[in-house]
């Protein structure tokens, strides 16, 4: 590779770095060409973008990279490597999940989700388990919702009850 395409690389990996706040770094060595198309497939449906990447070009550009502090993940650049950028910071571990019931890899090497770092492929389940954005949002929204139609089914279903006792209070003793 010339050293112009090099810094091409360099550079396009420093925009999806800083243009992603999701991403895991996998070992995907040892996949068959069938597994590893079927595994690209999954990222295309599930809205994960997979690169496979020379070490030294990535680690370049985490260095070069201003926006985030990439140390921690340096020591995981050994090996084959592919990075799984998402939009969603659970998506790349419910893939892998998914994908692994069936296979032996791709392994976690690391993620850098939400500007926490995770390494080891012992971490996939905790990060399969981290709700979403929107997926907390709602429950946020479920929660404050509660309250309010406990007390509206309350009032349909007694209405009888609570109109009997206005008009018991407002009828005029003898």
């Amino acid at each position: 590779m010339k050293k112009e395409d090099k810094s091409e690389v360099i550079e396009s990996l420093v925009k999806q770095l800083a243009n992603n706040s999701h991403f895991y770094l996998t070992d995907v060595a040892s996949l068959t060409a069938v597994k590893t198309s079927a595994l690209r497939r999954m990222c295309f449906n599930k809205n994960v973008k997979m690169l496979v990447v020379k070490n030294s070009l990535l680690k370049l550009a985490m260095e070069r990279s201003t926006a985030k502090d990439y140390q921690p993940l340096l020591g995981s650049l050994k090996g084959s490597t592919a990075i799984m950028f998402s939009e969603v910071g659970s998506d790349p571990a419910k893939l892998i999940k998914e994908f692994r019931q069936k296979n032996d890899k791709p392994l976690l090497k690391a993620a850098f989700v939400e500007e926490c770092v995770y390494i080891g492929d012992n971490q996939l389940d905790l990060l399969a388990s981290i709700k979403s954005k929107n997926e907390i949002i709602g429950e946020i929204i479920g929660l404050l919702q509660s309250p309010a139609k406990n007390v509206i089914s309350a009032l349909k279903s007694g209405g009888g009850k609570l109109a009997g006792i206005v008009k018991t209070l407002s009828e005029k003793p003898e």
